[in-house]
């Protein structure tokens, strides 16, 4: 079945798209999330949740502005990190205290956060193609080096070391050290 046909399926909300999503694009969302999530059981519930977000959100799909994959592994990344912080914050049942300092951001902070964001974007367009590639496999999708070098058919010491050209390249950029 084509990527269009099981787009089609979910927007007229057919179960066959919903079938059709998790027998395609199942092991890719799988591959996101497992870097993230160790436990195979939440692995599986993250993979649900994707699917019904899939099914939920599909009117925000648009073609215009993204491929159907990126929006895909989009969903999965963020299922999963989310799963991840809900886990850390329920691991332990503690009592917060009340004297703990609010998490959320100052309005400040939220501006900096922003500037360093879109100034990290500016960095991340001078790169080529597949060293864009290789960033967000290590540090988007969290993927090991190990895979990344077995997918790649290279090494893991090849792979550290252009992501550690990366990393210096992208200092420089930002304006930072030019030395590791």
């Amino acid at each position: 079945m084509q990527e269009n046909e099981i787009i089609a399926l979910i927007r007229d909300r057919d179960e066959r798209g919903a079938k059709a999503l998790l027998e395609h694009y199942g092991p890719l969302m799988r591959d996101i999330i497992a870097p993230i999530l160790p436990d195979p059981r939440d692995r599986e519930e993250c993979l649900s949740e994707t699917a019904m977000r899939v099914w939920e959100k599909i009117e925000f799909f648009d073609p215009e502005r993204g491929a159907w994959r990126t929006w895909l592994t989009a969903l999965a990344r963020n299922a999963a990190l989310n799963r991840a912080r809900h886990n850390r914050r329920h691991a332990d049942d503690a009592e917060i205290p009340s004297d703990q300092p609010d998490p959320d951001p100052t309005p400040e902070e939220a501006m900096l956060k922003k500037e360093r964001w879109n100034l990290l974007c500016r960095a991340l367009r001078t790169l080529s193609a597949k060293e864009q590639n290789l960033f967000f496999r290590k540090y988007y999708y969290l993927q090991s080096t190990s895979q990344i070098a077995a997918e790649l058919g290279t090494t893991e010491r090849a792979v550290e070391g252009r992501l550690y050209r990366i990393k210096k390249h992208l200092r420089k950029e930002l304006g930072g050290e030019e030395h590791a």
